[in-house]
């Protein structure tokens, strides 16, 4: 999406006669089916009569521009594109990211500041961060910025009602590198922002640059999928055993030769908790890079999406991607998809958000199968924990046969979690009911420590135990209490309160304002900060700690009389499970196997039912 496209002689007339905003909105209108809030309106009015002003002063008159161009296979919109050529007739374009900001604060965020922006003061990118950061994902995906003879791309951002003071904390030290990459320019450096756009663009001819912009295709450069694929193997600690690297090799197998055949593959890896499908995700998604293939890694978990990118870096964004980004995505715009955790899809990519003229008719997962050449979908259909999660084997396959996909099947048996331990995750699914197995009675491990405690108090003690000895360990709990705002000075509410016991969640996901040494929820599992507060099941899947601790809630309860589990949904606070109807039951058993099966060494619980302790405890050989 590109909400307007012209020469900048043009674009300074439009703004003159106070046009540029009604024709933004004409466009957005036409391309959405539905109007742009009127604060958005108002910011292109200022901020685009602002920066045409700037334009029309330098003498730029033969440049081209583009305002609102969307980054491929995301969301983000830049505000505006100029390009043109400079003195030595080299092809050029600079972003400009234009902010309204009159003042900001100090952050303890390590690339933010804190200002005012959608009706409350938050934490936002410092903006020559934010433009560096577009800058570098145009430069890694689109191949008129990395193949011969590119397009050179700067980037800047101007804050036009923006007044510089001594001390200024845009300004402070820990900025110095993103300014230096992306500048930044106030209401009172109009000259200096001319002079950095006269020493790229005075040449003119920029319509000309644009239409080589607008053609270009979107394709990971070498040197970036060198970076990303280098990135995750250098920080790789698993060697793929057995039926792993059979899995591997298949994958490879099948790009060859399906590349060469012109047929569009589906691979379906079946595999439990522990069973190392993430593990072969990520050493396949780094190799693939590095031999040059354009593979891209997906999950439904933003919790694991963000940690990803924070262990392996933000430039790694491209190719690190959600289910949901590739309704947009062009017919075997990827090589390789690889898709972890895919019982995660979802039917449908729209949202109440998703704009009419964005939304599909197709379902999720034939968006991400028509996106690849071959696509990889690993699986465990006893993880779907929420009722708008339907991927399971059965439907991926129904769905890739549709579309003409050759399907391949491979599963997983082995263990690496739980100490290998194949019976304890036998026991967790025959003892939750969820699946019948030769494992009814808990006979012990030496490898694997599992102790149900006496009180709430002694579990989080055990946990923190385990971290002072240097293991990697996390509190976890059934949705069982509210799931509060942070406090207004960024504190977490104590929510979750289980007898002497009462702490908070790990933020929320939304949370724009934290305090200082409260990591946000995506990276709760991975920041050692995250120890003092307790995981539920959206921030916890997907992930292992050496060590688990889980507080089994009321939402689930054993009766002995009946001798049959028990839903609760009056003791639920997950409000999207207890519209699943006669689901629930089921879904929050997922929940409880998914949290007790996080812990590659130890698995400690404490149950608030007694007669579901003494159900418990009663599978376990004394």
């Amino acid at each position: 999406m590109q909400l307007y496209v012209g020469n900048s002689n043009q674009f300074i007339e439009d703004s003159v006669q106070n046009q540029i905003a009604e024709k933004l909105r004409i466009s957005f209108l036409t391309y959405n089916r539905y109007s742009p809030p009127e604060s958005e309106i108002r910011s292109w009015q200022n901020s685009l009569r602002a920066v045409s002003q700037v334009i029309s002063h330098a003498g730029l008159t033969d440049q081209g521009v583009i305002l609102e161009y969307q980054l491929p296979l995301t969301s983000k919109r830049l505000d505006c594109i100029f390009t043109g050529k400079d003195d030595g007739s080299r092809d050029n374009a600079v972003i400009i990211e234009l902010k309204q900001w009159e003042n900001c604060q100090p952050s303890f965020g390590k690339n933010e500041v804190v200002t005012y922006l959608g009706g409350s003061v938050r934490d936002v990118l410092h903006p020559s961060v934010q433009v560096g950061q577009y800058r570098l994902y145009l430069e890694d995906t689109q191949t008129v910025y990395h193949e011969e003879n590119p397009v050179l791309l700067s980037a800047c951002a101007y804050l036009h009602n923006y007044p510089r003071h001594e001390d200024d904390v845009l300004f402070h030290p820990k900025f110095d590198d993103a300014i230096m990459r992306a500048p930044l320019f106030t209401s009172g450096d109009v000259r200096a922002l001319m002079g950095y756009l006269r020493g790229r663009l005075a040449k003119g001819y920029g319509v000309d640059v644009l239409k080589r912009i607008q053609d270009t295709e979107f394709r990971p450069s070498k040197k970036l999928m060198q970076h990303v694929g280098n990135t995750i193997r250098g920080k790789s600690e698993y060697i793929l055993l057995d039926e792993q690297l059979e899995i591997y090799d298949k994958v490879f197998e099948l790009v060859h030769t399906g590349f060469h055949q012109g047929k569009k593959t589906t691979l379906i890896v079946k595999g439990g908790p522990g069973t190392g499908k993430s593990v072969i995700a990520i050493n396949l998604m780094a190799d693939l890079l590095l031999k040059e293939y354009n593979a891209h890694y997906a999950t439904g978990s933003k919790a694991f999406t963000e940690t990803l990118r924070a262990v392996v870096g933000t430039r790694a964004v491209p190719q690190l991607k959600y289910f949901n980004s590739y309704g947009s995505a062009e017919r075997d715009a990827i090589d390789v998809l690889i898709c972890d955790e895919a019982h995660r899809i979802r039917l449908s990519s729209n949202n109440m958000y998703t704009p009419a003229a964005k939304r599909s008719d197709l379902p999720q997962v034939e968006e991400i199968i028509n996106a690849a050449r071959v696509s990889v979908f690993f699986i465990d259909d006893h993880q779907v924990v929420r009722p708008g999660e339907v991927g399971s084997v059965s439907y991926i396959k129904e769905h890739a046969d549709r579309l003409d996909c050759q399907v391949v099947e491979r599963e997983l048996s082995a263990q690496f979690r739980c100490s290998g331990s194949d019976a304890f995750i036998s026991w967790i699914n025959n003892t939750l009911g969820i699946q019948r197995t030769a494992h009814p009675i808990w006979g012990g491990d030496p490898n694997f420590e599992f102790r149900i405690m006496n009180s709430p108090n002694e579990l989080e003690n055990a946990i923190k135990s385990k971290v002072a000895a240097g293991n990697s360990a996390r509190l976890t709990a059934g949705f069982c209490w509210p799931w509060s705002d942070p406090k207004s000075d960024g504190t977490l509410v104590d929510d979750v309160a289980v007898g002497d016991l009462v702490r908070p969640w790990n933020a929320k996901p939304d949370a724009t304002r934290l305090g200082k040494g409260i990591p946000k929820a995506p990276l709760w599992a991975y920041d050692p900060r995250g120890i003092g507060q307790i995981g539920c099941i959206y921030t916890a899947q997907g992930f292992e700690f050496d060590y688990v601790g889980v507080i089994i809630g009321l939402d689930l309860t054993y009766d002995l009389d009946l001798q049959k589990w028990q839903g609760h949904k009056e003791r639920s606070y997950d409000t999207v499970v207890k519209r699943s109807g006669n689901r629930f039951a089921d879904l929050v058993k997922n929940t409880y196997r998914v949290l007790f099966t996080r812990g590659m060494k130890g698995c400690y619980v404490y149950f608030m039912d007694k007669d579901t302790e003494r159900f418990f405890r009663s599978r376990i050989e004394q």
